[in-house]
Order: C-alpha cells, then structure tokens, then sequence
C-alpha cells in the first residue's frame, strides 16, 4: 500500500487544514478537460483499461482481480478518503468519454506530502504524453494542494516511468519495499521531490 515519504517535514495544523479542504474541493480542470472524478460509470472503462497488462502490470497497488465489485469498491474509498483529504481518483477521458488513463493522489496533510501513481491506455503510451500529463500532474499537486513533497516508487525494471520521474526532476533516494493490496511486498525504486526544488527547476526553464 502506499507508504508517505521518507523525509518528514514540519507541518501546522493549519497548513494540513488547508491541504484538507485543497482535496475536498480539487479543481481537475486544471490538470485537463478531460479529467473526471472517478465515479461508477467508470467502473467499465476502467476494468477495461487496467485489464490490459501493459497498463497494470508495472502497477503495485492497484485492487486486483479487476472484477466490477472490486473497481466500484476501489471508487468509493477513493471519494470517502477524498472527503477526508487524503486522497483523489481522477480518470482521463477520450473524445467519446471512454476511460483512457487514470491517476491515483494520496495525499498525507499532516506531512505536506502526496504520492501519485496512475497509466494511460497502452495505444497512448511512448509518445511523450506521460512525461508532459506527469509534469502537469506534479505542479498541480504542489500548487493547486499545497503540498511541499512529493515521493515516488517504480519497480526496479520499469524504465519508462523512471524516466519520466528524472525529467521531472525528482531526485533518487535508493530503494524501499512497497506493499501491495494483498500483502506482499515488491523491493521499488524511490525519488523524492519538494515543492522548492520544482518551483526552481521552473524558473531556470523560463
């Protein structure tokens, strides 16, 4: 499951509050138009999407088997922990409103801290649209949230993602162990990335 970073920071009171009320009220349509809250009409879409093992397999934590029960379970917790601030399920849509990708925040206010985890359908993947989604994604977490970290696994083969993470900027630090749904354990490469380090990265490129 997922695990927030390693580095701790000092956080407020108020400054979690209002990363809470940030996750209660996610304004997706700055990530995209095409991003939606998950809801039960992308049960299909998703099972759809995740089933395919290009797009789930690098996957740790994803609910498995990918069964209507298990994704419409997977949606429901993901919008009662969004009502705690903890967490936002958004799915990305096509020009016929079919599921094309998704993407995972958990977020720990209490830290200032958030991961994402997330795939885009196998026919959309290599052509640079991860690693530009990826950077909007990042910034939207940490401007539009309000969080200061950002923590990031991959497995250790999956080098696509880890590309993706550098470009972005984020900076290793080694390996940990990652938990899936059903307990065991997957040895994932780990980067982390402040707030800080992205709004200077930024501006050097402007």
């Amino acid at each position: 499951m997922s695990a927030p970073p390693t580095t701790r920071l000092d956080v407020t009171a108020q400054e979690a509050a209002t990363i809470c009320a940030a996750v209660r009220s996610a304004d997706l349509s700055l990530l995209s138009p095409m991003h939606r809250i998950a809801g039960p009409e992308h049960v299909a879409g998703l099972i759809v999407l995740l089933s395919d093992p290009a797009v789930s397999d690098p996957i740790y934590d994803l609910p498995r088997p990918f069964t209507p029960d298990v994704i419409a379970g997977w949606i429901s917790d993901a919008r009662n922990k969004q009502t705690r601030g903890e967490a936002i399920l958004a799915v990305t849509v096509d020009d016929q409103e079919s599921v094309a990708g998704y993407s995972y925040f958990t977020i720990w206010p209490e830290r200032s801290a958030a991961e994402l985890a997330g795939a885009q359908r196998a026919d959309a993947q290599g052509q640079g649209r991860g690693k530009m989604g990826a950077a909007r994604s990042f910034g939207w977490i940490f401007e539009h949230l309000g969080v200061r970290l950002i923590g990031l696994t991959a497995a250790r083969d999956n080098a696509r993602s880890a590309r993706v993470i550098e470009a972005a900027g984020f900076i290793a630090r080694g390996e940990r162990q990652s938990v899936r749904a059903d307990g065991s354990t997957r040895l994932s490469l780990y980067w982390e990335l402040t707030r800080d380090q992205w709004r200077n990265a930024s501006q050097a490129m402007t």
